[in-house]
């Protein structure tokens, strides 16, 4: 195949009934991001400089949780993570428990780049930050009115929300309904999208990259880290390909997703196809989520074994696609 390719999602686990003026939105969004990273990789921009732009564009937009419009915890503060993989060189960097850095996956960068770790959190990660000049904000800039509702709620029903996006149909059937919904370590979920965004990069070089950044679950409890900052689950980079998950993060750290379809491919010698199927229906087990991936061949593959996620992908000979569902 060959040439650059790009793949950027807004989440996984898609409730069917969210209205279509959010689908559109988010879609929209997604296809903005889209293009910004093909425009950097026609000025022949470096993978990893792609995805770390792409992804500080989604977290500037409260649609989705990620940067501006962040889940809020169990006590009504953001805790945002990210991480970011440079697969030429295997150098990577990540953040947890960010409340004031304004892009999260830029200071993973600079973590990456800038100091002798690969991960700081928390009071050392902000820092850090103010350290290298990292943008700073008031925490104010990450919650929206619509998370603090959400969480609200969420308290109401004694429920973790996987995602963070108001339901058409009222929350009052939630309550009620909660034996039906997703469990997570015996605690519900409620499944609503967009949320955590990702961006994965081949540039004209073969160069591979992969980026996420999250708000995690509202109501979580303070301290919780998900799938996004942990380099082989959530972010994966290597010279064969790169990878960024999305979905139940517990589910996804135990799978070590984005490393397997690495793994696969390093071993087993089969397809990006190949490996996001295994990866997705045999490797994360009961857990529901996605992934988007590309190889250093050029070829993007987006995978879930949820109801939909939102995912938009290009490639150098004119490709393109936008979608949410399967």
């Amino acid at each position: 195949m060959g040439g650059w390719a790009i793949a950027v999602h807004g989440g996984a686990g898609i409730d069917p009934s969210l209205p279509l003026q959010r689908q559109e939105e988010a879609c929209q969004a997604l296809l903005s991001a889209l293009h910004l990273g093909i425009s950097a990789l026609r000025s022949a921009s470096s993978a990893v400089d792609v995805v770390e732009l792409v992804v500080r564009e989604l977290e500037l937009n409260p649609l989705f949780n990620s940067g501006c419009g962040s889940a809020l915890t169990a006590q009504g503060t953001v805790e945002m993570d990210a991480s970011i993989m440079d697969g030429s060189t295997r150098k990577c960097g990540a953040v947890s428990g960010l409340s004031t850095v304004k892009n999260p996956i830029s200071l993973a960068r600079l973590v990456m780049d800038k100091s002798p770790h690969a991960y700081l959190a928390f009071d050392g990660a902000e820092a850090f930050a103010r350290q290298h000049g990292a943008e700073i904000v008031d925490t104010s800039f990450f919650i929206i009115e619509e998370n603090v509702i959400r969480l609200k709620q969420a308290k109401e029903a004694k429920s973790i929300q996987f995602d963070y996006r108001l339901p058409s149909k009222g929350w009052d059937t939630c309550a009620s309904e909660a034996e039906q919904m997703v469990q997570m370590n015996g605690v519900p979920i409620s499944l609503y999208s967009p949320e955590t965004v990702g961006c994965v990069v081949v540039d004209a070089l073969g160069r591979c990259a992969a980026a996420t950044s999250t708000g995690g679950l509202i109501n979580k409890m303070c301290g919780r880290i998900g799938d996004s900052p942990l380099i082989g689950a959530g972010t994966y980079a290597c010279n064969i390909c790169a990878v960024s998950a999305t979905g139940e993060g517990e589910a996804i750290i135990r799978a070590t997703l984005a490393r397997d379809v690495a793994a696969l491919m390093e071993f087993k010698g089969i397809s990006l196809k190949e490996a996001v199927d295994c990866a997705i229906h045999e490797r994360l087990e009961d857990g529901k989520g996605g992934l988007i991936a590309v190889s250093n061949d050029g070829h993007v593959i987006c995978g879930f074994n949820t109801t939909g996620m939102f995912r938009a992908l290009a490639t150098e000979d004119g490709h393109m696609e936008v979608g949410l569902w399967d």
